[in-house]
């Protein structure tokens, strides 16, 4: 399985809650946003990626304590390529022009759980990784493809 056709399997599917699927979960959040999660459930926000039609995509990063172990993470969550080079521009390239180039998308929902706060990790580091997937929501919004990020930190 590559991140192309990817459906998380760390979460197992749970049915949404009666009230919700008489209406939209997302329905004030933006087509192309990068947010706290808040409220949400990522159960809840995995059933509605697939209510959507949308990738799912989930990452726990509560183990990880520096930038690489963070950005591996995500690698290996999202299935990225062997290649990846686990660096900001390249987490940018996969999120955007690779996926791009492999075909229509019907649209992403990531969930990014548990971002650390430590020393290599600091709020400047998680500030630019969440700076990368905004400019992956607008690469996105471009497209016309909903692309919502919804994180936690430690």
């Amino acid at each position: 399985m590559n991140i192309y056709s990817l459906v998380a399997h760390d979460h197992p599917p749970i049915e949404p809650k009666p009230e919700l699927r008489e209406q939209e979960l997302l329905c004030n959040v933006p087509s192309n946003t990068v947010q706290s999660i808040r409220a949400f459930r990522v159960a809840e926000l995995q059933a509605e990626a697939e209510r959507l039609g949308n990738h799912f995509l989930y990452a726990y990063c509560g183990d990880a304590t520096t930038k690489h172990q963070v950005l591996a993470t995500l690698a290996t969550a999202f299935h990225f390529p062997r290649h990846f080079g686990k660096n900001f521009d390249a987490l940018s390239d996969c999120l955007t022009s690779l996926m791009f180039k492999a075909g229509p998308q019907p649209g992403f929902l990531v969930v990014i759980e548990q971002l650390p706060h430590t020393p290599k990790f600091d709020r400047e580091a998680r500030e630019t990784l969440l700076d990368v997937f905004r400019d992956a929501a607008d690469f996105w919004a471009d497209k016309k493809v909903a692309f919502r990020v919804f994180y936690s930190f430690e």
